[in-house]
Formats: C-alpha cells, sequence, structure tokens
C-alpha cells in the first residue's frame, strides 16, 4: 500500500507534468537538429544495435561500482584503511557509467508519455541529484580532514540511487516501458491463414486485419504486399494509422518508430525490438500469411 500511495503520489505531481511537457520536445529537436548523425546517435542510445534498450545495461555499472564503493568505504571506516583508494576509484568508475546512463535514459524518456513520463523524469532527477553527490564526495575524498563527510555523501547517494531504481524497475514491470509490446502470437502462425481478398488491398496503402486472434498490418507497395505485427514492439502503437514511406518502410504514429517492410528490422527509434514479419503469399485471389522463421 505505502509503495503504491509513494507512486500516485509522483503521478499527481502536475510540476512533473508541466517540467516534462517542457523538456521533451526540447530533447527531441535537439537530435532532431542534429540531422542524420543526431537520428544515429540517437538510435545508439535507444539499442536499435544491441535488440534491446541500452539504458538498463549501462545502469548496472554506476550500480555496481557505487555498490562497491559502499561495501569498501564501510571496510574503512572499521579501520581497514586499505580499501580507500579502491573506494575512489569505484566512485569515479561510478560517475563515467552514470553519464551513459543519463543519456540513453533521456533518450528513451522522449518516447514515453502521461504518467510515465513525470515517473521517469523523477526516477532521472532522483539518479542525477545521487550523482551529484558523488561527484562532491569525490572532490572531498582528496582531504583527510574532509573525507568522513565525503564518505556521508556517497552513502547519501547511495540511497538515492536505491530510490531511482525502485522507480525504474516500476516503470519496467509495472509500465512496460522497454518491454516487446508487438504481440506474442505474431511469432505462432505455423500454417498460413487467410486475411484479406488481394483486391480489397491498393497500391501504397496499408490496412490491420486479423490472422487469426493477431493484429496484422498488411501494405501494399511496388505491386509487393507485405506483412507486420500490427502493434509497434516499442509502446504498441497502430502502424496502420502511420506513415508508409518510401522503400518499403513504415512510420509508427506515436512515437515515430520506423520499420523495414521486408523483415521488420528497425530503421529508426525509439523501438529497440524489431518488429515481427510474416511470410506472404497470394492464393486464389486471397493474401495468406504466416509466421517467419
Amino acid at each position: 500500500m505505502e509503495q503504491n500511495t509513494l507512486i500516485n503520489t509522483i503521478e499527481q505531481q502536475e510540476w512533473l507534468k508541466t517540467a516534462g511537457d517542457a523538456l521533451q520536445p526540447a530533447v527531441v529537436d535537439a537530435f532532431k537538429a542534429g540531422g542524420e548523425t543526431g537520428q544515429q546517435i540517437k538510435n545508439a542510445l535507444h539499442g536499435t544495435w544491441l535488440g534491446h534498450p541500452l539504458h538498463p545495461a549501462i545502469t548496472d555499472v554506476p550500480v555496481g561500482s557505487w555498490t562497491t564503493a559502499a561495501v569498501l568505504d564501510t571496510m574503512e571506516l572499521l579501520g581497514q584503511k586499505k580499501y580507500a583508494p579502491g573506494a575512489d576509484a569505484a566512485v569515479a568508475v561510478g560517475l563515467v557509467g552514470a553519464v551513459g546512463a543519463a543519456l540513453s535514459g533521456l533518450a528513451d524518456w522522449t518516447g514515453t508519455t502521461k504518467e510515465k513520463r513525470k515517473l521517469g523524469l523523477m526516477h532521472g532527477m532522483l539518479n542525477a541529484g545521487a550523482a551529484a553527490l558523488y561527484v562532491t564526495s569525490l572532490l572531498l575524498r582528496r582531504r583527510r580532514k574532509t573525507r568522513g563527510a565525503a564518505i556521508g555523501l556517497s552513502m547519501l547517494g547511495y540511497g538515492i540511487v536505491g530510490a531511482g531504481a525502485y522507480l525504474g524497475g516500476h516503470l519496467v514491470y509495472s509500465k512496460r516501458i522497454g518491454v516487446d509490446h508487438s504481440p506474442a502470437g505474431a511469432r505462432k502462425l505455423q500454417d498460413f491463414v487467410v486475411v484479406l481478398p488481394e483486391k480489397e488491398l491498393a497500391e501504397n496503402s496499408m490496412r490491420c486485419v486479423k490472422a487469426g486472434d493477431v493484429p496484422v498490418l498488411l501494405a501494399r507497395q511496388e505491386g509487393k504486399v507485405f506483412a507486420l505485427a500490427h502493434s509497434c514492439s516499442h509502446m504498441g502503437g497502430p502502424l496502420s494509422d502511420g506513415d508508409l514511406l518510401a522503400d518499403g518502410r513504415v512510420r509508427c504514429p506515436w512515437h515515430g518508430s520506423v520499420f523495414s517492410l521486408e523483415d521488420g528490422k528497425i530503421e529508426q527509434g525509439p523501438a529497440s525490438e524489431p518488429q515481427p514479419a510474416f511470410e506472404v503469399r497470394v492464393r486464389d485471389g486471397q493474401i495468406e500469411v504466416r509466421s517467419k522463421g
């Protein structure tokens, strides 16, 4: 109950909505200003090359490093001074990792909405505050008379990191941020299923059809018929409401992810999971699809 109350309290904070509404387009515009290079950087931060979000992997660096620092600092406080250099190094490594975690997390945050945006912003603010404490701690560690205060700041920062990690976990496991939203059944159609008469799919058009219980996007371009899972893998956006682009691509209407119609490959983030693609054949005037692989 207390955890739910905490989450609800954060979600009700209108100042987080105001701040998020101002910051999100600014970040998006910053990437756009970089042109193709900016988009490539954004894709890399999303983890499109990795096959899943990059942010959770990078967060292991600061969390792991600062956990090590907390253990070594504790040993130092117990009289084991030899562990001091190791603790200092762990704090520094964690700060380097925090930069990557912040950049990748910020990129992912631009593809969130409503309450998720508020929680994500609070998550980022907590981690930024913790990083500031660790920077101060690292500077104070250089002088013996301020080392006790430095260790205290690190311990406080570690507690704040834990709170931020809790919100991060809630975003993933409860709000499904960074989770593949494409329908699981899209990969289980072993046999061809009739989905639409061929004459009902015009050139340069898209439609949502059903293969059993699975929503499927059908598209025709240059006389060829393509089929992908209809729900965008990023956040479940309806691809048929998006844009059919040149060279066999489709853009999601919600957050702008672009996929290849041929194989579902990610051409542009924020999606980090490829879109399930279907084999397509036309038999007796009917379009039929089945899962690939």
